[in-house]
């Protein structure tokens, strides 16, 4: 009988309309699009308006986007994974209520948190389903709506990030195409450099809290920095040596969008070239969970059916991770 593997059968996008530019938070902080562009590689990023918007509203754009693409029915869909740190709720999940948005009537799902990482950690996951024989169509999702939670008064995550979701599908193959190798890490002595303070179990809203501004995003640049450029570029060599791949054999670095440098250093690590390496950091910024599926939806039209893909991540928790994918269509 022939090895099942999950193969990425269609890919989806979507970002929201308002852009957020470096010359509009020159206005808001003690900046200069200079130096965010020079330290970051950002221009521009996308922001999510209006009342009652959560990342749902982007992951429900991304499905119809990849269902219509398909030319299948929500209810063909057997799960939903979504990657993201900024659900609409505590509970109940994202997935389930983008499964109730779309119409997916037949599927289940959750979210899973992993930061940045968390497109990664999801696609790795949904990939055992489908391998199990149990699950035929599987939708993972990354988006995050990280406005939400960045505090606009604090230069060193404002001009960090962005809002967006990316979302692929996955089917069974028994071809020699799809993920081929996953290799994810983690190690929760890092939360101390990057996290959210409040707002869980530990420190539930109050007053003070609010005041203190403990619900947004907290990040210690240096060792964030360092610990990304030494475990994402590492991870992606890892995975490259595993599976007996040199630098000409890969066709594309997928990597997290998180700082231009951090990518640099991953390509300069793979001995792959700038050629080679999938950017879009300058029009959306760092939309956590949706930077490697909006590489995706973006360079769609590029990729071609037995490229070699190696996607790369670092996040808060410290997470990071890398996938090796031989692209099916």
């Amino acid at each position: 009988m022939s090895k099942i593997r999950a193969t990425i059968t269609a890919v989806g996008g979507y970002v929201p309309e308002y852009i957020l530019t470096n010359q509009e938070l020159e206005k808001l902080v003690d900046t200069t699009s200079d130096w965010i562009l020079s330290r970051t590689g950002i221009k521009e990023r996308r922001i999510l308006k209006g009342e009652g918007q959560g990342t749902s509203v982007m992951g429900v754009k991304a499905i119809e986007n990849l269902l219509q693409k398909r030319g299948i029915s929500p209810l063909e869909i057997d799960m939903v994974i979504v990657g993201t740190v900024t659900p609409d709720m505590v509970f109940p999940s994202t997935a389930n209520v983008i499964c109730d948005k779309i119409g997916a009537t037949n599927a289940w799902g959750y979210d899973i948190n992993a930061a940045c990482s968390g497109f990664l950690f999801s696609l790795a996951t949904a990939s055992k389903f489908i391998e199990a024989g149990t699950h035929k169509k599987i939708i993972v999702v990354g988006a995050d709506k990280m406005s939400s939670i960045i505090n606009y008064q604090d230069r060193t995550t404002c001009v960090i990030f962005g809002d967006g979701a990316g979302a692929v599908l996955l089917e069974p193959t028994t071809e020699d195409f799809g993920i081929m190798d996953s290799i994810l890490k983690s190690d929760g002595s890092g939360r101390q450099f990057l996290f959210q303070k409040a707002g869980g179990s530990m420190y539930p809203p109050t007053q003070e809290t609010i005041a203190k501004k403990e619900h947004y995003v907290f990040q210690d640049g240096q060792p964030v920095f360092k610990a990304a450029v030494t475990n994402m570029s590492q991870v992606a060599a890892d995975i490259m040596e595993r599976n007996h791949l040199t630098a000409n054999d890969v066709t594309w670095l997928v990597p997290h969008q998180a700082n231009k440098r951090i990518i640099d250093a991953t390509a300069s690590r793979m001995g792959v070239g700038s050629d080679k390496i999938m950017m879009n950091i300058e029009k959306y910024g760092n939309t956590t969970s949706g930077t490697i599926p909006l590489l995706l939806w973006d360079y769609e039209k590029q990729i071609k059916k037995g490229d070699n893909l190696i996607l790369a991540a670092f996040g808060g928790g410290f997470t990071w991770g890398s996938i090796y994918i031989k692209w099916g269509y």
